[in-house]
């Protein structure tokens, strides 16, 4: 954890910054700090850094950086919420995918924007977000929105990942990148036998026979939902 050593004026909004990208986190450090009415207060760089900042800086909002490649996460923001449940939490998506939106909100965000925004539309986040509003990319919103309007149109027994729970869908998406059981397991910190269960069950929900149906089914999902994905070599 490391704290911001310039003082907070009276009136400012105090900012932690969550996430394991020092650099992003520097850009985003001095953006903010521009702005007259906001401070950031301190950086973490994994959930128990994190719970101390909270604790011990006291921030009235919390932006984290999220990436499949991290261990930041939506069990991070539910823990949050379980614990500082007047604390607002920010989401911002180093990566260029919106597969998480609508389960971070459902976490206990209260906003979500993708990193490529423009940097006044951060500023704008933090503001509705202060405000008690919620906050979402308006791509994203557009296609959440489009997402509802065609929810029920799928047929009854065609697969869906919407009915994977939220470490399911970040194991579907490490294997859809290419990943193996072992290295999923330590990007993930489980065991390799957790990740093997999770398999199981994917493969149940999506009614699918083996693992190599499951892997195909990865890459295949993962390139209808976002256009500009780039799956890893995919090795079974």
């Amino acid at each position: 954890m490391t704290a911001n050593g310039l003082g907070h004026e009276k009136g400012q909004t105090k900012i932690l910054l969550v996430g394991e990208y020092s650099m992003v986190c520097a850009g985003l450090a001095q953006l903010i700090n521009q702005e007259p009415d906001l401070s950031v207060c301190g950086q973490a760089e994994n959930s128990r850094e994190t719970f101390d900042a909270v604790a011990t800086l006291k921030p009235d909002l919390v932006i984290a950086t999220i990436s499949l490649k991290g261990s930041i996460g939506i069990d991070v923001i539910k823990e949050i919420k379980l614990w500082y449940d007047g604390l607002p939490v920010l989401v911002l998506s180093v990566d260029k995918e919106s597969l998480y939106a609508e389960r971070v909100l459902r976490a206990g965000a209260r906003g979500y924007i993708l990193g490529m925004e423009a940097p006044d539309k951060l500023i704008l986040a933090i503001r509705r977000v202060m405000k008690g509003e919620v906050y979402v990319s308006e791509q994203l919103s557009e296609r959440m929105l489009q997402k509802y309007i065609y929810s029920g149109r799928n047929k009854p027994d065609e697969p869906c990942a919407d009915n994977l729970t939220d470490r399911e869908l970040t194991v579907l998406q490490l294997l859809a990148q290419g990943y193996k059981r072992q290295e999923i397991a330590a990007r993930l910190n489980l065991s390799a036998k957790t990740v093997d269960t999770h398999h199981a069950h994917m493969q149940k929900k999506l009614g699918l026979k083996n693992s190599t149906e499951l892997r195909k089914y990865a890459v295949q999902w993962i390139m209808s939902r976002e256009g500009d994905a780039q799956p890893r070599t995919v090795s079974v």
